[in-house]
Formats: C-alpha cells, sequence, structure tokens
C-alpha cells in the first residue's frame, strides 16, 4: 500500500461542532483553484450566451419564428441551469459540504429536476419540429393553411359583428 497517499489524508469535517457533521474532502489548493475557475468559465459562458439568445431572438422581429420561440425556450431553461444549478453543483464538487441551510437543501433538487427536464423537453420539441418540418412539410404546410383559414374566417366574423352593431 502507498503509505504516503495514507499520510496526507486528514480527517476534517464540514461542521465540526456538530455531531451529525460528514466528512470534509481534502484538495490541495491549487487543483481546487483550477477546477474551480474552469467550471466557474463554464457557468459564465453558458450565462452569456444564453442571455445573448434570449435578448437576440426577442429585440428582432423577423426572429419570432415558432421553431426560434422554442430555441429561446431552451435558452431560457439553460439560463436557468447556468444561474442556479451549476453554481451550486460547482460548490458541492469543489467543498463537498452543504452551506445553504435546510430549506434550500430540500429545495435545491426540485429546481435541479424542473430545470434539467425544461432544457431536456425543449431540445425534444425542437426535434421534433425539425423531423416534422423536414419530414412532412406537405403536412406541416396544410396544417398551417388551415390555421391561417380559421383566423382569416374568425377576422371576418368579428367583422361582421362590428358591421351589424353600427
Amino acid at each position: 500500500m502507498n503509505t504516503k497517499f495514507q499520510q496526507n489524508l486528514t480527517d476534517e469535517y464540514c461542521f465540526p461542532d456538530s455531531n451529525y457533521s460528514c466528512r470534509k474532502e481534502v484538495r490541495t489548493s491549487s487543483s481546487a483553484f483550477f477546477l474551480f475557475l474552469f467550471l466557474s468559465c463554464i457557468s459564465l459562458a453558458t450565462v452569456l450566451l444564453n442571455l445573448l439568445v434570449i435578448i437576440s431572438i426577442s429585440h428582432f422581429k423577423q426572429l419570432h419564428t415558432p421553431t426560434n420561440l422554442l430555441i429561446m425556450s431552451l435558452a431560457v431553461a439553460d439560463l436557468l441551469v447556468g444561474l442556479v444549478v451549476m453554481p451550486v453543483n460547482i460548490m458541492d464538487l469543489i467543498d463537498n459540504c452543504w452551506y445553504l441551510g435546510r430549506a434550500l437543501c430540500s429545495v435545491y433538487p426540485i429546481v435541479n429536476y424542473i430545470s434539467v427536464s425544461a432544457s431536456a423537453g425543449s431540445l425534444v420539441f425542437i426535434a421534433v419540429d425539425r423531423q416534422t418540418r423536414r419530414c412532412d412539410s406537405l403536412i406541416a404546410q396544410a396544417l398551417k393553411d388551415v390555421i391561417a383559414s380559421c383566423v382569416h374566417s374568425e377576422k371576418i366574423k368579428q367583422l361582421r359583428c362590428y358591421t351589424a352593431v353600427y
């Protein structure tokens, strides 16, 4: 057995005063720093790039298409992952202790599950949309025509009601 490895192990606890504290994983400061720096850069890039997508799609009117709205939905879900899920997971990887209290300890798994599921669900909707538009373009065009005619007939009904009143 490697005795040098065993000598470097120390027993540290997350909360030394508590009887129910878990063991703290001890890392060298340089490895923890570089791991924190790398993962924080990924989290920051996730937030900034998803904000760029959200701002671009919401600002430019020509980007207001159904497919781009699905992409914006994915960007919002990924923004939530980058703002909430990734920093807490980084904190857990670096220190292996939970410092955010009991309330957030019980709420965080729910937020994690919802945000990651929303991201995966958006990917599924985008895939279905792309598949439908690629393979069933005639059906998609017919459906678009039906929806347009329904909207047009509804506008005509509203116009008749408006002219009947006056």
